[in-house]
């Protein structure tokens, strides 16, 4: 979320087999696990091991699980959200508590929640509107559950405010809600978990700053929250409190919400875009904003998709990694700082797994062999 790294482009990968970490973009709270506060222009492995997950990015820090179920957490921690009871920045990954079920992470912009492999839901970091959803607005340094359940599936922190999704398929929300982005008919700031709507046919959402995406099961495409600038796909910029489907198909496969527009794939393979555009974060080729879903190109090889702030970052079925958007830190690992209105790849390997924008730094785990 200047100066930059010249390092070869991927030049550090010969003889690593995964699953390993790779960062690079800005690095002004340690949040690239480097050990230092360099910015990084090219992508650059966290230590040696093979051994990571899952990652996400948060605004200047980083969140990830190892295959043995630790959490391990770096960068910046004003908020207490680096977990570790204190509010210390590190620049080197730190594992959280000593335990080893820890499921899944997501990070939003100073706030971090977790599912651990019962099931069970925790968060920790910023929560000035409750976006813990401990009924409170107390910050946490340290990861505390949320209620007593042990029903959730999946979870992703936006600007403030977090959502996820029971395994029931009912979408609850909670924290910041000044643009409707909590889907509950209102812009009310909720401190606890409150459901939405009383529907049960939720696939998958993602948080961006203040809006909402979500797919249902028939491949249905939903959104709310902020409209600014089209990050609805509405056709339009009007703010929406609850749930509206983006037009009629149900083709959807997945969606990434970023500062103030949204990425997403089809069931085709294709990629589409809409919302803010000002740095080309949309790859249409200029810099033009969105209402609506348009297609990214012509190709349908598109495996994962994420946003950033103002960056975009996918992954195409061949393994192989590519960048557009903002790039003022290097975030789009091309060795440089220009922006980039089209999808570049980043070097030629083919080995990359997933991935996950912060604020402007990318973080990124590659396969094994």
């Amino acid at each position: 979320m200047t100066n930059l790294s010249v390092l070869g482009l991927l030049g550090l990968s010969g003889g690593v087999s995964g699953p390993s970490l790779w960062t690079f973009g800005r690095n002004s709270d340690g949040q690239l696990g480097q050990g230092d506060i360099v910015n990084l222009s090219s992508p650059v492995q966290v230590g040696s091991l093979t051994d990571w997950s899952s990652v996400s990015g948060g605004y200047n820090y980083t969140a990830g699980i190892k295959t043995d179920g630790t959490l391990w957490t770096f960068g910046s921690n004003n908020s207490g959200q680096l977990g570790q009871g204190d509010t210390v920045n590190l620049s080197s990954p730190v594992q959280v508590g000593s335990l080893t079920d820890w499921s899944s992470v997501s990070c939003g912009e100073y706030h971090t929640t977790g599912i651990k492999t019962d099931g069970s839901l925790w968060t920790f970091g910023y929560n000035n509107y409750g976006e813990l959803g401990q009924g409170d607005r107390v910050h946490l340094s340290s990861p505390v559950q949320v209620g007593s359940l042990t029903d959730w599936s999946s979870m992703s922190g936006g600007g403030n405010y977090t959502a996820g999704i029971k395994t029931d398929g009912t979408l609850w929300t909670f924290g910041y809600n000044v643009f409707g982005q909590l889907g509950q008919g209102d812009t009310v700031a909720l401190s606890s978990p409150v459901q939405v709507g009383s529907l049960t046919d939720w696939s998958s959402m993602s948080c961006g700053q203040y809006h909402t995406t979500g797919i249902k099961t028939d491949g249905a495409l939903w959104t709310f929250g902020r409209n600014y600038s089209g990050e609805l796909g509405q056709g339009d910029r009007v703010h929406l409190s609850s749930p509206v489907q983006v037009g009629s198909l149900t083709d959807w496969s997945s969606m990434s919400g970023g500062g103030n527009y949204t990425a997403g794939i089809k069931t085709d393979g294709t990629l589409w875009s809409f919302g803010y555009n000002r740095y080309g974060q949309l790859g249409q080729g200029d810099i033009v904003n969105l209402s609506s879903p348009v297609q990214v190109g012509s190709l349908t090889d598109w495996g994962s998709v994420s946003c950033g702030p103002a960056f975009t970052t996918g992954i195409k079925t061949d393994g192989t990694l590519w960048t557009f958007g903002s790039n003022n830190y290097g975030q789009l690992g091309q060795g440089d700082i220009v922006n980039l209105s089209s999808p570049v790849q980043v070097g030629s390997l083919t080995d990359w797994c997933s991935l996950s924008c912060g604020g402007y730094h990318t973080t990124g785990i590659k396969a094994d062999g």
